[in-house]
């Protein structure tokens, strides 16, 4: 039988470019996963420090919104992580959108994951001057925190988004390069050739098939085969009663 017209096309080879892209994809959702886990199991931490150094200044009750802002950030990171996977799976099937989604989604995790890193490289800048007038320590918040939070905890965040990071933009070169270009181009319906004994649509039948219309598809037809004849040489089957050359019979 002939293969249905919407039946789905035959699987492209995906290139190594799509392959280690979607690979860095997922090391950087991972790492981005880690190091919201760590912000977020600190949080406490953080928030009865800044509560504690921001009281009886004229900043008390501010740290509600610092705590706010890192609530954010955690979540927006995991969604952004969550999207990474998601828009990883969709590469690897040669969907341009998703490719043109994954463009836009790591160049906000590289904003994202790069000022984070920034930040946190420079913490502890220009946190030696004391404070504002009316203000709290910022010397002797940063002390605390070094103090009471865990010692792996800023190292490893800083470790995590710097890959990330890096990944990141490696992931969107790949994408970009033209392997890759030629793997998410719409490919056209390919040719096949045509299966022995098939009919396809707008073509006759092949001679001695049956057409599947009903109508004659113009092939000369062979006559029809009747009873044998007798074979020269031999005698008729039903001889004359009277053979040429013999006298009547009386």
């Amino acid at each position: 039988m002939s293969e249905p017209a919407n039946s789905a096309p035959t699987a492209r080879p995906r290139p190594s470019t799509v392959t280690n892209a979607s690979y860095l994809l997922y090391l950087a959702a991972a790492l981005i996963a880690v190091s919201t886990a760590v912000s977020l199991a600190t949080l406490g931490t953080v928030s009865t420090i800044f509560r504690e150094e921001y009281a009886g200044t004229s900043v008390e009750g501010a740290e509600g919104f610092a705590v706010g802002i890192t609530v954010f950030s955690a979540v927006l990171q995991l969604l952004i992580a969550i999207g990474l996977v998601v828009l990883a799976l969709l590469n690897n099937q040669g969907r341009n959108g998703a490719r043109i989604a994954t463009w836009v989604v790591a160049g906000i995790g590289v904003c994202c994951t790069g000022f984070g890193a920034a930040g946190q490289a420079l913490s502890g800048v220009g946190t030696g001057g004391g404070s504002t007038a009316d203000g709290p320590d910022n010397a002797e918040i940063q002390r605390r925190l070094e103090a009471e939070l865990p010692s792996w905890s800023e190292p490893l965040t800083l470790i995590c988004s710097i890959v990330a990071l890096l990944a990141l933009i490696a992931a969107i070169i790949l994408l970009a390069l033209p392997a890759s270009n030629e793997f998410f181009r719409k490919q056209p319906a390919g040719w096949e050739p045509p299966v022995p004994g098939a009919t396809y649509p707008g073509q006759p039948p092949y001679p001695g098939q049956a057409s599947t219309t009903g109508t004659d598809p113009g092939y000369p037809q062979y006559p029809p085969a009747g009873p044998p004849s007798d074979p020269p040489g031999n005698p008729p089957s039903n001889p004359p009663s009277n053979p040429p050359g013999n006298p009547p019979a009386s």
